[in-house]
């Protein structure tokens, strides 16, 4: 009776054993399915904005050097000076020969333009505008969380309130979207585009 007790015992403890050896070989095969799950899941996702082809990364002189036109306004790829716009905010348009060079050296532009379709004497007066003010005060604030690879300009020609660009990417639209822009940043901020 006494080794018919123990026996039992020890078969309830090799089943527990073989119990917890299987749970944790279980346990262990879900998280490993899970975490494969999120990898192509987030590998696959669209990235944000539009793709545009990349004109290359020739070196000019100079603003004045005649180049081919760029194939986005403002330019995500292309001919581009051999300096870079300070990164940060600027009150001031950033020329499309310098700001390449920030993208190509894996900086985001932002850009906006309070009234589209407005000349430059206009579109500087509207700048005064409350809607304006709120406009550049909320893109400020997005920016201003970056040390650097980020930058704030007005672009008097764009045919949007903002554009996002990266080297090869654009994203344009018209109502502040806080969102839209900390993803475009997340996605292309510090990816180095040197060939």
């Amino acid at each position: 009776m006494k080794s018919e007790f123990y026996r039992e015992q020890m078969n309830k403890q090799i089943r527990m054993e073989k119990f917890k050896k299987y749970g944790v070989i279980a346990t262990v095969c879900l998280v490993v399915l899970a975490a494969g799950y999120w990898i192509v899941k987030e590998a696959t996702k669209p990235l944000p904005g539009e793709f545009i082809a990349s004109l290359g990364n020739r070196h000019i002189e100079s603003v004045n050097t005649p180049h081919d036109p760029y194939n986005s306004l403002p330019p995500t790829s292309g001919p581009h000076l051999n300096e870079k716009a300070k990164w940060g905010i600027s009150d001031t348009p950033i020329p499309d020969e310098l700001q390449t060079h920030n993208l190509e050296d894996g900086g985001v532009m932002v850009q906006y333009n309070c009234e589209v379709g407005k000349s430059l004497e206009e579109a500087t007066q509207s700048a005064k505008t409350d809607e304006c003010k709120k406009l550049i005060a909320d893109l400020t604030e997005i920016v201003s969380k970056y040390k650097e690879k980020v930058l704030l300009a007005p672009y008097p020609k764009l045919d949007a309130r903002i554009a996002l660009t990266a080297w090869t990417r654009i994203d344009k639209f018209n109502d502040i979207d806080k969102d839209r822009v900390a993803k475009f940043i997340g996605a292309f901020k510090g990816i180095d585009h040197h060939q």
